[in-house]
């Protein structure tokens, strides 16, 4: 399986991948986000599916955009360039995999700002090659293993937030996932981008790298267990004490 988390909030995005492949019986690394920035244009791409169905869009996209120069104005015009790409290998590999008792089933994240974009953008790409742009009302979108580290996203994350919180909320969800799920493991990649910089910064974290914040955050939680307001529950704990005392008699 995969995590990877794409966050859009007003200061910019956050990008988030894992880098855990499994092949058979073995547990492999391998990059799952790729990055492209020049004069006037800076955006990534974050995937979950099979590696060669990754490997085989990324490279009929980067041979069509080294050709169309045309698209390279707005970001959607290069969600549309590489949408086609997804059902170019579709049709190519598709039923191939049907036969293999395998899903074509390649989702992608794209985000970035081109130059004549007014303010960065997010995507999610489907396998049939159809997108949708990630909106302000949900501002993030997981790709892979998405359920263990949805709830702190949707309980915390706002449009409005700081891109450090935004950043923050991602560790932890992350965080969340991979403690839950066998699939999904260090390193991660992060990529960051603040609005209108037409930048991005990349940086790997290794497990020793964040385990602090894993714990720092395990004990967090298990102190704000205990002090939850308890009043809620004294019903039902009254009625334990009194089964217990009448089965001790």
């Amino acid at each position: 399986m995969t995590f990877c988390l794409g966050i859009a909030v007003e200061e910019g995005l956050v990008g988030i991948a894992d880098t855990r492949v499994l092949s058979g019986s073995e547990s492999l690394m391998a990059k799952k986000a790729a990055t492209y920035q020049g004069p006037g244009f800076s955006f990534f791409i974050l995937h979950s599916g099979l590696r060669s169905l990754r490997d085989k869009v990324l490279l009929y996209f980067e041979d069509a955009y080294s050709r169309e120069t045309s698209s390279r104005d707005r970001l959607f015009k290069i969600v549309n360039l590489y949408a086609a790409q997804v059902r170019r290998v579709a049709l190519e590999d598709g039923p191939a995999l049907l036969e293999s008792d395998l899903r074509f089933n390649i989702h992608s994240l794209i985000g970035g700002q081109m130059s004549a974009d007014s303010a960065h953008k997010l995507f999610l790409v489907y396998p049939q090659g159809n997108w949708v742009e990630i909106g302000p009302d949900t501002p993030y979108q997981i790709i892979g293993n998405s359920g263990f580290g949805k709830p702190i996203l949707e309980r915390s994350l706002t449009r409005v937030d700081p891109l450090l919180y935004a950043f923050k909320l991602g560790i932890l969800s992350f965080d969340a996932t991979r403690l839950c799920a066998s699939d999904v493991d260090f390193p991660i990649d992060v990529v960051l981008y603040r609005r209108g910089s037409l930048e991005l910064v990349e940086h790997r974290y290794a497990r020793e790298d964040l385990s602090h914040i894993s714990e720092w955050w395990q004990e967090r939680m298990r102190n704000a267990v205990d002090e939850l307001p308890s009043k809620w529950v004294e019903t039902a704990f009254s009625k334990l004490h009194s089964d217990s005392a009448l089965t001790t008699k």
